[in-house]
C-alpha cells in the first residue's frame, strides 16, 4: 500500500504571516475606521527591500492588486505603506504573499520599529560599507603606479600584477558589498520594469567585466585600461549615501519612533487581593488599577487613585515643563512617571488612548506623499528608460575610438545620471521638517500642507477655544477712595468661594488660594452672594455683597458689552471687577509674531461684535467680525481666497469643520485630538498659540530647502549628462558625482530635523 504523501509544513514566516489574519492580531499593526457602515480597516506595513524611493510605484501596483484593499500610500522615503481595506474581502497574508512575488518582504510596523530587525539591517549594510572601504583602499594603492608612471618606467609583468591584484580585491566589493544593487536591478527585471538600481548594476557590471577581460588579455579589442579602482570607488560612494541616509532617516521619522518605542510590553498590575502582578498592556482593561513606578512610562490613559508625583509630557504636547499629578486627576499614556509611584485606575487602552491617536496621525503624514513628490516618482521612470538609451548611443557613438574607451564612456553615462537626488529632495526634506515639528508639539496631518504653508499670506483666527480658553478671567478693577485692589480682590474671592457661578469662579481663581474667609454665605439666583467676610489688615467682620451692579446698589459704568461684577459693604459701592473671556498663554505674543511674518492676522467668531472688538483689541488683531455664523465664516474665507489671498484658518477643530476644510492650510488646537480634527492639516497639541507661528516659519524654510533640493539635482544632470556623454567625465568621477549629490540633498534636508531659534520665537 502506497504511503499518504502528506503536504509539506509551513515555514516559520508563512506561519507568522498567516497569523496576522487573526482578527485578534489586527490591533498591532492595524486600527478600524469608523464604526456604522462597512467594516474598514487601516494598516501600516514595513517594506523591506526599498532602496530608493522610485520603489513606491511598484509597491502601490503590488498592494492594490488584493482583494479587499480600497487604497495604498506608500512613502519610499520611509520605506512604510499605509492599507486601507476591508476584511470581508480579503485578508493581510495576501498582502504579504503579493509583496514577495514582486520581490519584496514586508513587516508589520510594530515590528519596523523593534531592535532586533532595524540593527540587523543596519550591521548588514555597515558591513558591505566596511569592505568596500577597505577595499577601496588598497585598490587605489594599486592603481596610483599606472596614473603616474611614465613610459616605460614600469615593466609588462609590474603592470600585469597590479591588476590582477585590483581584480581580486574588486570581487569582494562586487559580490559582496554591491549585493543590493544587483538584487534590486534583478527584481525590477524580473517583474518587467526599470528601477535607479538597473543603470547602478549595469555600470558596475559592465566596468568590472571590461577590466576583467582586459586583465587576462591586455592586448586585446578592450585594451590595457581597467576600472577597479573606479568599480571600488562607486560601490563605496553609493553605500556610503545609503548609509548616511538611513541614518537620517531614523533621526527624521525620531519623533514618531519616539512614541511608538516609549510604551512598555507589560505592567504592574494590581489583583482583587491587592497583589501585583506583571502583565502585558494588551491585557489591561478599563477599571483596572495599575503601579507605576518613578522613571517609568505610563501605557494607558487614566486616572491617579494614589500617589503624588511629575509627569513629562514632552512627546505628547510639546511642554518641556514636567507637570505635578495627585490623587483626582488624569494621566496620558505615554507620559513619563519622573518622582513618584502612581496607583492609576485604567480608563482607556490601545487605539482609544490619545496617545495612539498621535501615533495614527504621525504614521499617517509619514506615508504621505506631497504632490511633487509624486511627479518626481513618475518621471524617474521614463528618465531611466532615457538614461539607457543615451548610455547605448554614447557607446555606438564613441566605438570607432576604440571600445575600451566607448565602454568607458557608456558606464560614467549610466552611473552619474542616476536620479536618486530628484527623487530623494522632496520626501527627505518634509519628513525631517515634519519630525521636527512633532517633537516641538506640531502634529502634520498631510506633508503637502508644507508646501501650501509657505504660500499663506493671511492667518484668520476662531475665537472661544482658540485664543480664548473655556473659563473667564478678570481682566481690570476698579475700587473706591482708601481700598487697594489686593484687598477689594481678597474679600470678593472669600464669598467667591461660595459659589458656583462662572464670574464667581474666576473671581475666586485671580484671588488664590490664601485669602480671606467668609461665613453665613447665601445666594440668589441671578443676582449674586452675601455674607459675613473676616480678615487681616485691621478689618473686622462686616457684612459684604457680590454681584450684579442692582444687587449691590452701585451704578453700572463699566464699557458696553462688558461683564462687571460689583462689592459693596455697609458703606455702598467698594469695588467692581471687570471680567472678559481668558486669552490663553502668548496669545498677543503669538498674534504679533504672525505679524512680523508680514502675514494679515483676522478674527472671526460667532460672539457679539463688542466682546469680539474688545478680544481683538487685547490680541493685537486689526480686523475683527463678530456674529458670523458658520455659513458666514466659510463665506468670509471663500471670498479671501477668490481676491487671491492664501488662508490660513486657526479652529478649535469642534465646530470649525467646514472653513477648515475650505481653507488652504488648516490648523486645529487643543490637548487631545479628537475626530472633529480630520479636517485640520497641523494638529497643535497642549493649545499652545506661538505654534501656529512656528509652523508656518519652518514651513516657509521647508519649502525654500525642497526648492533649493530640485534646483541643485536639476542642475547637476543637466549638467554632468553632457560631461559624461563626450567623454569628459571617468567613470570613477562620474560615482562620485552621482554620490555626492544624494549625499548635499539629504544634508540638506536634514537641516529641517532642528528648530532655528528665529523659529522659536
Amino acid at each position: 500500500m502506497q504511503a499518504a504523501v502528506l503536504p509539506p509544513l509551513p515555514t516559520r514566516e508563512e506561519a507568522s504571516t498567516a497569523a496576522l489574519d487573526d482578527r485578534g492580531e489586527w490591533s498591532s499593526f492595524s486600527r478600524r475606521l469608523g464604526e456604522g457602515g462597512a467594516e474598514r480597516w487601516e494598516s501600516y506595513l514595513a517594506i523591506q527591500g526599498m532602496y530608493c524611493p522610485a520603489c513606491s510605484l511598484t509597491v502601490e501596483q503590488a498592494l492594490a492588486a488584493n482583494p479587499g484593499v480600497e487604497s495604498v500610500h506608500v512613502n519610499g522615503a520611509t520605506a512604510t505603506a499605509r492599507v486601507v481595506w476591508s476584511p470581508q474581502a480579503g485578508r493581510p497574508s495576501q498582502w504579504f504573499a503579493a509583496l514577495k512575488r514582486a520581490g519584496y518582504g514586508a513587516l508589520p510596523a510594530g515590528d519596523m520599529l523593534s531592535a532586533v530587525p532595524r540593527m540587523k539591517a543596519q550591521r548588514a549594510l555597515l558591513w558591505r560599507w566596511l569592505v568596500a572601504g577597505f577595499c577601496m583602499m588598497q585598490v587605489m594603492m594599486y592603481a596610483v603606479p599606472a596614473y603616474v608612471a611614465t613610459a616605460g618606467e614600469m615593466t609588462a609583468d609590474v603592470a600585469a600584477l597590479l591588476r590582477w591584484a585590483s581584480m581580486i580585491l574588486t570581487l569582494p566589493v562586487v559580490l559582496f558589498s554591491g549585493g543590493p544593487f544587483f538584487s534590486g536591478a534583478w527584481r525590477d527585471l524580473r517583474n518587467g520594469r526599470i528601477g535607479m538600481d538597473v543603470p547602478v548594476a549595469l555600470g558596475i557590471l559592465i566596468a568590472f567585466i571590461a577590466s576583467t577581460v582586459a586583465t587576462f588579455d591586455p592586448h586585446g579589442v578592450l585594451g590595457e585600461e581597467v576600472w577597479f579602482d573606479s568599480v571600488a570607488m562607486f560601490v563605496f560612494f553609493l553605500l556610503s549615501g545609503r548609509l548616511l541616509e538611513q541614518r537620517l532617516r531614523d533621526r527624521t521619522a525620531g519623533a514618531l519612533q519616539a512614541l511608538m518605542r516609549s510604551l512598555p510590553d507589560t505592567v504592574e498590575r494590581e489583583t482583587a487581593t491587592g497583589e501585583i502582578e506583571t502583565v502585558p498592556v494588551r491585557r489591561l482593561a478599563a477599571g483596572d488599577r495599575i503601579r507605576v513606578r518613578a522613571g517609568e512610562v505610563i501605557p494607558v490613559d487614566g486616572m491617579v487613585l494614589e500617589g503624588v508625583s511629575r509627569v513629562d509630557e514632552a512627546l505628547l504636547t510639546g511642554e518641556s515643563r514636567p507637570a505635578g499629578r495627585t490623587v483626582g486627576q488624569p494621566v496620558v499614556a505615554g507620559s513619563h512617571n519622573l518622582s513618584g509611584t502612581l496607583i492609576v485606575e485604567v480608563q482607556r487602552t490601545g487605539p482609544n488612548t490619545r496617545f495612539s491617536e498621535i501615533v495614527a496621525l504621525m504614521e499617517r503624514a509619514s506615508v504621505d506623499k506631497p504632490r511633487i513628490a509624486q511627479l518626481a516618482d513618475r518621471a524617474a521612470r521614463p528618465f531611466l528608460v532615457g538614461v539607457l538609451l543615451a548610455a547605448a548611443a554614447a557607446a555606438w557613438w564613441w566605438w570607432p575610438q576604440g571600445p575600451g574607451h566607448a565602454l568607458g564612456v557608456a558606464v560614467a553615462v549610466l552611473i552619474v545620471t542616476c536620479p536618486c537626488a530628484l527623487s530623494l529632495a522632496t520626501p527627505a526634506a518634509t519628513l525631517a521638517a515634519a519630525g521636527a515639528l512633532a517633537r516641538r508639539g506640531v502634529l502634520v496631518r498631510r506633508l503637502e500642507a508644507l508646501e501650501a504653508g509657505a504660500a499663506v499670506d493671511t492667518v484668520v483666527f476662531d475665537k472661544t477655544g482658540t485664543l480664548t480658553q473655556d473659563h473667564m478671567a478678570v481682566t481690570a478693577i476698579r475700587t473706591r477712595d482708601g481700598v487697594t485692589e489686593g484687598e477689594a480682590l481678597r474679600i470678593a474671592a472669600a464669598l467667591a468661594r461660595h459659589s458656583l457661578h462662572p464670574a464667581s469662579r474666576a473671581i475666586a481663581t485671580a484671588g488664590g488660594k490664601v485669602g480671606w474667609t467668609a461665613r453665613d454665605v447665601t445666594e440668589t439666583p441671578g443676582c449674586g452672594v452675601a455674607g459675613e467676610v473676616a480678615g487681616d489688615s485691621g478689618w473686622q467682620p462686616r457684612r459684604v455683597r457680590l454681584g450684579s451692579a442692582t444687587f449691590c446698589h452701585a451704578a453700572a459704568v463699566g464699557e458696553q458689552g462688558a461683564v462687571e461684577v460689583h462689592l459693596a459693604d455697609d458703606r455702598g459701592w467698594l469695588a467692581a471687577f471687570r471680567l472678559d473671556e481668558s486669552l490663553r498663554a502668548n496669545a498677543r505674543q503669538s498674534v504679533g509674531a504672525l505679524t512680523r511674518m508680514g502675514l494679515g492676522v483676522q478674527l472671526l467668531s460667532g460672539d457679539a461684535s463688542e466682546a469680539v472688538d474688545r478680544l481683538a483689541w487685547r490680541t493685537g488683531i486689526e480686523q475683527a467680525w463678530g456674529a458670523q455664523t458658520p455659513e458666514g465664516k466659510l463665506a468670509h474665507v471663500t471670498q479671501l481666497q477668490q481676491a487671491g489671498r492664501r488662508v490660513a484658518m486657526v479652529g478649535d477643530g469642534m465646530n470649525d469643520g467646514p472653513v477648515l476644510a475650505k481653507a488652504d492650510v488648516s490648523l486645529a488646537m487643543g490637548q487631545a485630538v479628537p475626530v472633529a480634527q480630520a479636517q485640520a492639516d497641523f494638529i497643535i497639541l497642549g493649545s499652545q498659540l506661538d505654534r501656529v507661528a512656528l509652523a508656518l516659519q519652518h514651513a516657509r524654510r521647508t519649502h525654500r530647502v525642497v526648492r533649493q533640493n530640485l534646483v541643485w539635482a536639476a542642475a547637476y544632470n543637466f549638467t554632468c549628462i553632457p560631461l559624461a556623454v563626450m567623454g569628459y567625465m571617468p567613470p570613477w568621477l562620474a560615482g562620485l558625482g552621482m554620490a555626492a549629490s544624494s549625499l548635499l540633498v539629504v544634508l540638506n534636508a536634514a537641516r529641517l530635523s532642528v528648530i532655528l531659534p528665529r523659529e522659536r520665537g
